[in-house]
This record gives structure tokens, C-alpha cells and sequence, in this order.
């Protein structure tokens, strides 16, 4: 029988996406893993994996179409010795989607699975399958039941040939029907929220200014998005703030006598460290430090993070992404480098997966590069914390009764006040400054 290709939920929070672009026609023969298609999101263009073997049929959604809706038809498989004609007739007359998505990516490690759409129909059960021997799962199924710690081998599967697929996982954790794993589930679940205030009307603003004397600059998917997120966090986290200066001299002298002992491959030195670099992993420590404030609210729970994941703001043409360096507290200051630059570029290539955005156990914004001396970022939930990092300057301060010349920083750390409160925050802030204005710290 026909095999339906949906349009696959990228992210958690994914509702739509657009169809940028095919890489295969009608006609294609395709095997499972095959990349068939790219899709846009508001933060990325992801590539799309094929998980059954067949031909191209009918691509039912064209390339370059906006707005597809998850789940929605896209293309339809025939599979192995059945007509293609028939085959496209069939999946196109189809009334709904295939129970599960034919084409499906990753998922973020620390973010909830989305909920199915319809509860699930009565699985039938099928025989164990022996120890060691192979199960047939799709990427997303064997990422989904990793990340809740669950045993692929006790699901039965409803896909393809006893395939067991995202919907299968969601149904096994939903009814707790599958064999769990020592450790407990990694997703966070986020805390139902109240409803978001929208904002004014159109017609409400436009009537205060004059015909002519304006244009209108559509919303595009990655600005909605921001926009949400940040009404979300204002209305849900109640916001504190605190601020430190920090002095820079012995971190500049490091950064620099680290630069100039670089080995060079190629030509070039290996890695070149920056500030940003030295502050992401001076933030990494202080949480290892302070891991009371390594946390993330949820209604019923605490979450104490074991490492310190930390998400670095990164503007980009429309808005901004945030990728994370993980366990930075373990890594070196030019692995971390390195891993930033390519993180970066990738970002604003829009060509970072979703495990690479989201999550993370805290954020830093840094502005100082753009002359900004002070600022309150937002907290960005499932986070308790967010550094809003200034420009280093020279100041006059005073040392034993003597004013000098220093380079001095002005950070801000935003906090979820439910759960780090002003004196935690004050502690977590002392640590990151010890390690500044003590950067050898950092190297051992």
C-alpha cells in the first residue's frame, strides 16, 4: 500500500514549517536514510531523512511552499513492487496522515516531546522480542526513548513492518506500558502557562499615523516566535536582577599570553580565545560551584542540573538563536572556543539541529562588543539564569586608598526569582568574578 511522507515536527514547539526545497522528484527510488527533502523553521533549515525504502510516487506539497502544517501530506511513497500510478492515487486520496510521520528529525534532549494530536488507537500486542536480537525504530523513535530512558525492545511497533516510530514511544511513556531505564526521564516538563497577552491591533495602530507615511514588514516565523517566548517568560518569571563589576587586567593578560602560545596548523594558530569565551567558561565553574543555582522551575519540582550547559545569544538576520556548549564546566577554553565559532557561524547559516538550541541550563548575552555598558536580559525558560555581559572599559578605581586606571566589566544576572533567590544569585555572580578577576582558575 501506498507509504505517506507527513510533514515531520522538527522541534517540540513546531506547528509549521516551510518546504524550501526538494531533493528528489517523482520517479526517485529511495532507501531509509536518504536525505529527501529541506524544511525551514523559524530558527533553522533542517534536512528530512526518509525512513522507508520506495519510489517517489506524487511529491503532493511543492518546494518553496510556507506555511505546511505538521502531520500535513507532502509526498507519497510506493513502496517495493507496487505500482507507482496506483500508488499516487491512493496516498493522495488519503483523508488524514499515516499514524506516524514517514519523515522524521531529532528532537532536543532536554525538551518535552509534543502530545499527540489524537489519543492513540489500542496497540496490539505483539511477541517479546529475544535479547540482543535487532529493533526496527525510526531516528526520532530511538531519540525519543533515550531521552526518556525507556527499552526500545519492550515497544510494540505500528509502523512499517513492526517499525516502531514517535508515536509508539509517546504511547509506551503516556501509558507506562514500557520497561524503564534506571535513570529517569531527561525531558523537563514545562508548567502549563497562562494565556499570553497579544498585542495591539493593527487597525489601533496604523489609525495614530498618517496614510503614506508607513510601510508594513510582515512578522516572519523566527520574530513570532521570539516574540512569544518573551511575553511568556515576563508574564511566568518573576524577574531579579543583580549586578557586579569585575575587573579585567588579569584576563586580558592571560587571554593574550594564551593567544601568543597557540600551535598553528595550516598556517594558522589552533584556536584564538576570546573574552566571551573566558566568560562562558568562568559562568560554567561558577554554577559547578553554586549548584543551587544550576536549576530549572517546574510546578512540582526543582530540577538540579548535573552540568552546567550554557546557551550564548548570537544575533542573527531577523532576531537572534542561542546555542549551547555543553558540560562547558569540563571543557577546555579552546574547545570551547572553537566549538563557539562553529556554533556561531552555523547559526547564522541557520543551519544549527534543534538538540544544538535548545535547552541548556543557562544563558549569557554579551553586548559588550557593541559598546553597551549595562543591561537586564530576559530569562529564557526552561533557564533560571541569564548574564547580560557589558563592554570593558577603563575606569578609575580606587586600591589602597589610591585611584588607578583598571579595565572594569559590568555584568547583570537576570534570575527566576521562584528559584534563585537575590542572595543565591549574589553567591553565583561572587563565583563568576572570583574566576575573572582570577583567570588561572580557570586552567586547572
Amino acid at each position: 500500500m501506498p507509504i505517506n511522507i507527513t510533514m515531520p515536527a522538527l522541534s517540540p514547539t513546531m506547528e509549521e514549517g516551510n518546504l524550501a526545497k526538494w531533493l528528489v522528484k517523482e520517479g526517485d527510488k529511495v532507501k531509509s536514510g536518504d536525505v529527501i527533502a529541506e524544511i525551514e523553521t523559524d530558527k533553522a533549515t533542517m534536512e528530512v531523512e526518509a525512513v522507508d525504502e520506495g519510489t517517489v510516487a506524487k511529491i503532493v506539497v511543492p518546494a518553496g511552499t510556507d506555511g505546511v502544517k505538521v502531520n500535513a501530506l507532502i509526498a507519497v511513497l510506493a513502496a517495493d513492487g507496487e505500482d507507482v500510478a496506483a500508488a499516487a492515487k491512493g496516498g493522495n486520496g488519503a483523508a488524514a496522515p499515516a499514524p506516524a510521520a514517514k519523515a522524521e528529525a531529532p528532537v532536543a534532549p532536554s525538551a518535552p516531546a509534543a502530545a499527540p494530536a489524537a489519543a492513540p488507537a489500542p496497540v496490539a500486542a505483539q511477541p517479546a522480542k529475544s535479547e540482543g536480537a535487532r529493533v526496527f525504530s525510526s531516528p526520532l523513535a530511538r531519540r525519543l526513548a533515550k531521552d526518556a530512558g525507556i527499552d526500545l525492545s519492550a515497544i510494540a511497533g505500528t509502523g512499517p513492518h513492526g517499525r516502531v516510530v514517535k508515536k509508539d514511544v509517546e504511547t509506551a511513556v503516556a501509558g507506562g506500558t514500557a520497561k524503564p531505564a534506571a535513570a529517569p526521564a531527561a525531558g523537563v516538563a514545562a508548567p502549563a502557562a497562562a494565556p499570553l497577552a497579544k498585542g495591539p491591533s493593527d487597525d489601533a495602530v496604523l489609525k495614530l499615523f498618517e496614510p503614506g507615511s508607513y510601510e508594513l514588514v510582515p512578522h516572519d516565523g523566527m520574530r513570532k516566535t521570539i516574540a512569544k517566548r518573551l511575553v511568556e517568560s515576563k508574564q511566568t518569571i518573576p524577574h531579579f536582577y543583580v549586578s557586579i563589576d569585575c575587573e579585567l587586567d588579569a584576563l586580558l593578560a592571560l587571554r593574550a599570553q594564551l593567544n601568543a602560545a597557540a600551535p598553528e596548523q595550516g598556517g594558522k594558530p589552533v584556536y584564538k580565545l576570546s573574552v566571551n569565551d573566558m566568560v562562558i567558561k568562568a559562568l560554567a565553574l561558577a554554577l559547578r560551584d553554586v549548584p543551587n543555582a544550576n536549576v530549572s522551575w517546574t510546578e512540582s519540582n526543582m530540577v538540579k542540573h548535573k552540568h552546567a550547559d550554557v546557551g550564548v545569544a548570537v544575533s542573527i538576520p531577523g532576531g537572534l538563536i542561542t546555542p549551547i556548549i555543553r558540560q562547558a564546566e569540563l571543557k577546555s577554553l579552546s574547545a570551547i572556543s572553537n566549538e563557539m565559532k562553529d556554533l556561531g557561524q552555523r547559526a547564522k547559516d541557520r543551519k544549527l539541529k534543534p538538540e544544538e538550541y535548545q535547552g541548556g541550563t543557562t544563558a549569557v548575552s554579551n553586548m559588550g562588543m557593541m559598546g553597551v555598558k549595562n543591561f537586564a536580559a530576559v530569562v529564557n525558560p526552561p533557564h533560571a539564569t541569564i548574564l547580560a555581559v557589558g563592554a570593558g572599559e577603563e575606569r578609575v578605581v580606587v586600591k589602597n586608598k589610591q585611584m588607578v586606571i583598571a579595565n572594569v566589566m559590568t555584568v547583570t544576572l537576570s534570575t527566576d526569582h521562584r528559584c534563585v533567590d537575590g542572595a543565591l544569585g549574589a553567591e553565583l555572580l561572587g563565583a563568576f568574578r572570583r574566576y575573572i578577576e582570577n583567570p588561572m582558575g580557570m586552567l586547572v
